[in-house]
């Protein structure tokens, strides 16, 4: 009998400073509206959030559409919820293989007029996931920059 493999890869961390208002970076990240504003790790996406119910065992689904034609979806429910400090969230692709389901954490540092924003991501099943996560997530940053710049 096979024992089932729990992953030991090294969570995957990302840190980035915004220069917005703790407050502002927060909301972003939590209102479904502002959220589908830049929730793409490209300009070759629009983003879809037809779920964001904000509280502790709340769930979220996420649409990522690319212009080809895919779309990728993302679900899970909200752990922890700290405003402005932090948020915790389960995360799974659902139409991925597996269905593996991994963790996500972001914390928001008030440094007065910006944010750094710590994200973590952890218990991603291998390194290949791994890196694909830290691709998107790094474009996701990337989006996130330009779209906390240009907000209101």
């Amino acid at each position: 009998m096979a024992k089932e493999q729990v992953s030991t890869l090294p969570a995957l961390q990302m840190k980035r400073t915004f220069q917005a208002p703790r407050e502002k970076v927060f909301r972003a990240w939590t209102d479904a509206k502002e959220l589908a504003r830049w929730f793409a790790p490209s300009v070759d996406y629009s983003t879809v959030v037809p779920e964001l119910d904000l509280r502790v065992g709340g769930k979220y689904k996420i649409e990522i559409h690319h212009k080809g034609g895919n779309v990728h979806k993302i679900m899970g429910a909200y752990r922890e919820i700290a405003p402005p400090e932090k948020v915790v969230f389960t995360w799974r692709w659902e139409d991925g293989p597996d269905a593996h389901e991994s963790l996500v954490t972001v914390v928001f540092r008030d440094l007065g007029p910006s944010t750094e924003i710590l994200l973590t991501h952890e218990l991603l099943p291998s390194a290949e996931e791994r890196g694909k996560h830290e691709h998107g997530w790094t474009g996701c940053l990337e989006q996130f920059g330009k779209y906390i710049q240009r907000a209101e």
